[in-house]
């Protein structure tokens, strides 16, 4: 039987409020065995480990680079003391969501870099690995890597180039792939679906965001009253299908490889599995 496992889920969103069982149901029901909560700030720390232990999950802490502007520069201490705290919690498996992005105007580069460099230390001092934000941000976390190594980790949605997913490849991490490889359009991002190493490459969903193709509304659709749909870990399934069409396998290859991939990069899972 296919076991899939979603490696980026926000289930603490607030887009699933109302019904997070019911949406967690939906995914087991489509067979997948685990998501990977990572939360986004300290505020959401609680959350984020609550709903992992309500739904046989695992989960993540960490300070996203969209909320540093109001994130106290103190906050990383306290992320500090709650993972000592959490260390011996089987289900909490890295630190994250972190990293840096390029695309947002207005935030402050240096001050993402503050958080993000910070984060990587307290990584690197609890021997835990993270989960990382790419976006348009590649080179820049990858120089912090390189200076600050951390034990392994996932670089979450990631839509870099060749030379830049080899990077990160030699420095122990694996590569999320989600809803944006379902997208025709997306040339780049489905050529390296289809041609990364198998030991490069875990499954994501990013729920509620990054909706795959079939729940993507145009702008013209969305103001025509055409609601976007909201991405779910349920999808993953459907998802993992377009992975292992770009790449001429069987899905039960691709489940069974995508596992251990994702056991590699956050080895914590292993005992949830």
């Amino acid at each position: 039987m296919l076991r899939w496992l979603d490696t980026h889920c926000h289930l603490d969103a607030p887009e699933f409020v109302a019904d997070v069982t019911a949406v967690r149901e939906r995914a087991r029901t489509e067979a997948v065995r685990l998501c990977v909560l990572p939360a986004v700030e300290v505020a959401n720390f609680s959350a984020v480990r609550e709903l992992a232990h309500a739904h046989g999950d695992a989960y993540a802490l960490g300070i996203h680079p969209l909320y540093t502007p109001q994130a106290a520069e103190s906050d990383v201490d306290r992320l500090e003391r709650e993972l000592r705290q959490r260390i011996d919690d089987p289900r909490l498996v890295a630190v994250g969501e972190i990293g840096l992005d390029h695309f947002v105007p207005g935030l402050d580069r240096e001050r993402q870099e503050f958080f993000y460099r910070a984060q990587l230390q307290v990584a690197q001092r609890l021997g835990l690995p993270v989960i990382l934000h790419v976006r348009r941000s590649a080179d820049r976390l990858l120089k912090h890597l390189r200076e600050v190594p951390v034990h392994s980790g996932i670089a979450h949605a990631f839509n870099g180039s060749e030379q830049q997913a080899q990077a990160f490849v030699d420095l122990g991490f694996k590569l999320g792939f989600g809803g944006a490889v379902t997208f025709e359009r997306a040339l780049q991002l489905r050529r390296l679906a289809a041609t990364l190493p198998a030991h490069a490459i875990v499954l994501e969903t990013d729920a509620p965001d990054i909706a795959p193709q079939w729940l993507y509304r145009t702008a013209e659709q969305r103001a025509s009253g055409h609601a976007q749909g909201r991405n779910e870990p349920a999808e993953l399934p459907r998802i993992a299908r377009v992975v292992a069409e770009l790449r001429g396998i069987d899905e039960a290859t691709l489940a069974t490889q995508c596992e251990a991939n994702a056991v590699a990069a956050l080895p914590r899972l292993a005992a949830l599995l």
